[in-house]
């Protein structure tokens, strides 16, 4: 019987990051496992919570406590209704657990941080599918992601544009 695994999934609610939510839950999430769904909230945001847990990131906050509007609020974050069910579903078939944990900050050195302070054993991130000269202007968070964590990453792509 292998160990359960601890795997992060950064999450903005962006369709990439619900396709990374969506493919990780098909094809890398197994029973007992733990997901760890990683927010990194823009600094500027000023939520209740924030100058207690800027430096170290939220408490892990179980799925059902998440899933109150109340409790995402203190923390600057306003859920998705599909991803949460997708969250529900998938702790009830594959009896996962699933927690939030919510950083601010750069996305590219908070997704590190969850990997290193969580110790996860994975991490699954969507792709925004920019171009070479937008990824050299803007920097890619999967890139820096792929480059610098200390744990398998794997980039899940978005959906292409439909051409006419």
């Amino acid at each position: 019987m292998m160990k359960a695994r601890t795997v992060g999934i950064g999450m903005d609610y962006s369709p990439t990051s619900k396709s990374a939510l969506n493919w990780a839950i098909n094809n890398l999430i197994d029973e007992g496992d733990q997901i760890v769904v990683v927010h990194v909230v823009s600094p500027k945001a000023d939520p209740t919570n924030k100058q207690l847990f800027e430096d170290t990131g939220s408490p892990l906050i179980p799925l059902e406590e998440f899933r109150e509007i109340n409790v995402s609020k203190h923390y600057g974050l306003t859920p998705d209704p599909e991803v949460l069910d997708m969250l529900d579903t998938v702790s009830r078939t594959k009896r996962v657990k699933v927690v939030a944990k919510v950083y601010w900050g750069d996305p590219r050195e908070k997704l590190i941080d969850a990997v290193e302070q969580l110790k996860l054993d994975s991490l699954v991130v969507g792709s925004r599918g920019l171009g070479v000269l937008k990824r050299v202007l803007l920097g890619s968070v999967s890139n820096y992601v792929v480059d610098n964590a200390p744990c398998p990453v794997t980039v899940v792509k978005g959906a292409s544009p439909s051409k006419p």
